[in-house]
């Protein structure tokens, strides 16, 4: 989706490939640090869709990967320039911070909203001129990914009980974490379909619908997937679909930059 956003707002072909190396990076350095943390937990509770907590793969080399990955994302960024390689970096490190400490306190959220409204300030700094980001762009973005935070959360929020994480969704409580998570996904579409000038076209409306309507939905085929003893990934991968269709919204309209 990075690379269709740097697509959409003209980068040339050497743009995208360093936009989305970095990304790549900066995801591979998220997750695997993620992974590393939380092997214990994660075998405690019978994660064993992870390869670090099922013990195919070692703790530390997972680490060395994530530090790698995280050396490797600002450098692949700073082949575009250094202001946007600055903005990526910013993602990665409030992103990090998630992973620890701040994934079991009341700020969770934060570093999903900082992480996920820098990445397209990332993209749109990274052309030539170094245009400026529209702020309902980053505002749209940010809303994005704190939706995606509670929709994240909900498949383990008994698990992360069982293991002392107690973030802002668990505080919550899943009833809360989803009307929040529906709440801030519609806004992040709203948000694309109203901020930029001029008047919203009918496929701006017509998003602004499916992100009202995808997110139950979701919880509808998580609820039998909880109901067939399987994990109930549905929320989070309405949250994948509703960031889609924004991007293809975006690159559609031609209104960012």
């Amino acid at each position: 989706m990075a690379g269709l956003l740097a697509w959409g707002v003209g980068h040339r072909p050497a743009g995208i490939v360093s936009v989305v190396l970095a990304v790549l990076a900066s995801q591979l350095a998220v997750g695997w640090t993620n992974d590393a943390l939380d092997a214990e937990r994660d075998a405690t509770v019978g994660r064993t869709d992870k390869p670090v907590a099922s013990g195919a793969v070692g703790r530390r080399v997972t680490a060395w990967a994530a530090a790698a990955a995280a050396v490797a994302c600002p450098l692949l960024a700073l082949t575009t320039n250094p202001v946007a390689a600055f903005w990526l970096t910013l993602a990665l490190v409030s992103a990090l911070l998630y992973d620890w400490p701040l994934k079991a306190t009341a700020f969770s959220v934060l570093p999903y909203a900082v992480s996920f409204g820098a990445l397209p300030a990332f993209v749109v700094l990274a052309l030539p001129g170094q245009p400026t980001p529209p702020v309902w762009l980053v505002a749209a973005a940010a809303c994005l990914g704190a939706g995606a935070h509670f929709a994240n959360v909900l498949p383990d929020l008994a698990d992360d009980a069982r293991t002392g994480v107690r973030g802002l969704p668990h505080r919550l409580g899943a009833a809360g974490s989803r009307v929040a998570a529906a709440g801030l996904l519609l806004a992040a579409t709203a948000t694309l379909v109203l901020g930029p000038p001029g008047p919203p076209s009918a496929i701006g409306w017509a998003a602004v619908g499916t992100a009202a309507v995808v997110p139950p939905l979701s919880w509808y085929a998580g609820r039998s997937a909880t109901r067939a003893g399987r994990r109930p990934v549905a929320a989070f991968r309405a949250v994948m679909l509703v960031a889609l269709i924004d991007v293809v919204l975006l690159v559609a309209s031609g209104r960012v930059v």
